[in-house]
């Protein structure tokens, strides 16, 4: 039986005056919004009660060309990210400790 439970997972290094920061949500409690609809800066927020990702305009200022083509590299990503959870998630045991049992 797995014990696996949620979990946010937080990473930051800084090499050579470069900072890195890596976030995994791995929980339920992970929402998505969009704010600033109509406005002149769209936002894409993920979060959760552990933390929060923002993804905006470039320099959060007007929307350029390169915003436009990362939107639609994150709309793709998502269409496949569900494409692959409908296909687990329908392939998977009906209970989650069968799927447990048979693993062991």
């Amino acid at each position: 039986m797995s014990d696996r439970k949620p979990f946010t997972y937080v990473n930051a290094a800084i090499r050579e005056g470069v900072t890195r920061l890596d976030i995994a949500f791995y929980t339920p409690y992970l929402q998505v919004m969009v704010l600033g609809v109509g406005s002149t800066r769209p936002t894409l927020d993920f979060y959760s009660p552990e933390g929060q990702v923002s993804i905006s305009t470039t320099g959060a200022g007007p929307v350029t060309a390169n915003d436009v083509t990362l939107a639609r590299e994150i709309a793709d990503a998502a269409a496949r990210y569900l494409a692959e959870c409908e296909r687990l998630h329908t392939e998977q045991p009906t209970h989650p400790d069968q799927a447990d049992e048979s693993a062991a």
